[in-house]
């Protein structure tokens, strides 16, 4: 195939994934799983729709090839609301190209990402089922990313995994071996309601907020001074304040949430602990009730800097795109850590796309990345799945 038609292909092929709305919440991702599934089904191959873990909620695995080393390339098809479509210069699910960009909610984060996964089992679909590439390729279209809902988690325990893994989120093709860890934490300290004309006799939970807020804030000062030579510092930080029901109803309880970024070495155990000590001790000083609860996990992980499959992508992407080939690690969370942490595979960030375009407004992917993003990893998947001595 030209090149010309490659690029008008997946150009094509990311209009049509950016076209169909998967908004999560409330996660609407059945039509672009129907979707997939007949586009790989027009091209011969067998993709199959995964029920769990909710039914109402479709995934797709794909499978090609018996030998090998197994490649699974991974991405999710859930993508965050739109938000304010005023705020839209681009209709967010009409994929309008110009000037070299398609824009459109989830373009970058990640349907380009799928969109180039898609398109190489395709092309090396008949390779692979013949035996002339020796090993097989894994092909995931996940749900429920942007909620740390176990989607990719759920294909990879129900045998779409392998020796190696690619999330295609966008790194603009830098390849990632550690990513930075997220937990929220919701802090509620408790008080007691009265009339705002008689404070005295209730016990306002703001003030008591105050001693919280202020041992929260020496808390992020200490995390700051953590880091790591990839991923770059660690972070709490308070991202909100609710108390109150009324003007002149003195707060019973106030809500703190912090978001705490964490570094690899750092393990949710010993985070939780800290945030417990805190509490206990702001407790203990000023005679005040607080519980506090983690809502949402997204652990850290990270594989060796200089493994195989890590050299094999920075060598693509430094051939295709001029792209250092400087070890580097991702700040924000990806499903990466379902394949390290979990299945216990060897497994990288990789994509085309700037992440700093993901979640924002006028979202919007250059085309030439994402034709070089696939052009890198046609290269990269046909070097890893012929290289049948690095499983032995």
């Amino acid at each position: 195939m030209g090149n010309m038609e490659q690029v008008e292909e997946l150009t094509t092929l990311i209009g049509d994934l950016v076209r169909i709305e998967t908004e999560n919440p409330p996660g609407n991702e059945k039509a672009c799983t129907e979707y997939i599934a007949s586009w790989f089904e027009e091209r011969g191959i067998e993709a199959n729709v995964i029920d769990e873990p909710h039914p109402d909620r479709p995934q797709i695995g794909v499978k090609i090839g018996s030998g090998e080393p197994t490649l699974v390339l991974n991405g999710h098809i859930d993508v965050v609301p739109a938000g304010d479509r005023d705020q839209w210069t681009h209709d967010p699910y009409a994929g309008d190209e110009v000037d070299g960009c398609l824009y459109g909610r989830g373009s970058v984060d990640m349907k380009t990402g799928v969109a180039i996964g898609m398109l190489t089992v395709a092309h090396l679909a008949d390779d692979l089922k013949s035996g002339e590439i020796p090993g097989s390729l894994v092909f995931h279209a996940a749900i429920g990313e942007e909620t740390a809902e176990p989607g990719t988690k759920t294909l990879l325990e129900t045998g779409y995994d392998g020796d190696y893994g690619v999330v295609l989120e966008p790194t603009r093709l830098h390849t990632a071996t550690s990513e930075k860890g997220l937990a929220w934490y919701e802090i509620v300290v408790t008080g007691d309601p009265s009339h705002a004309s008689r404070p005295d006799q209730g016990t306002n939970a703001i003030q008591f907020a105050k001693p919280l807020l202020d041992a929260l804030d020496e808390y992020d000062t200490d995390v700051r001074e953590r880091s790591d030579s990839l991923v770059g510092q660690a972070y709490s930080t308070v991202t909100m304040f609710e108390a109150g029901t009324k003007e002149n109803v003195v707060p019973e309880k106030a809500k703190i949430t912090i978001d705490r970024r964490f570094l690899p070495d750092e393990s949710i155990e010993q985070i939780d602990s800290e945030i417990d000590t805190l509490v206990g001790t702001v407790e203990e000083e000023h005679g005040v009730s607080i519980s506090w609860n983690r809502t949402r996990t997204y652990e850290s992980a990270a594989i060796a800097e200089d493994s195989i499959l890590a050299e094999v992508f920075r060598k693509h992407s430094a051939r295709v795109a001029d792209v250092s080939p400087e070890p580097w690690g991702v700040n924000a969370s990806t499903d990466v850590r379902n394949f390290i942490n979990d299945a216990n595979m060897e497994a990288i960030t990789w994509g085309p796309g700037d992440l700093a375009q993901a979640h924002t407004y006028d979202e919007h992917v250059e085309l030439s990345s994402a034709a070089d993003g696939l052009t890198a990893l046609l290269g990269a998947a046909e070097e890893i799945l012929s290289e049948t001595h690095m499983t032995e």
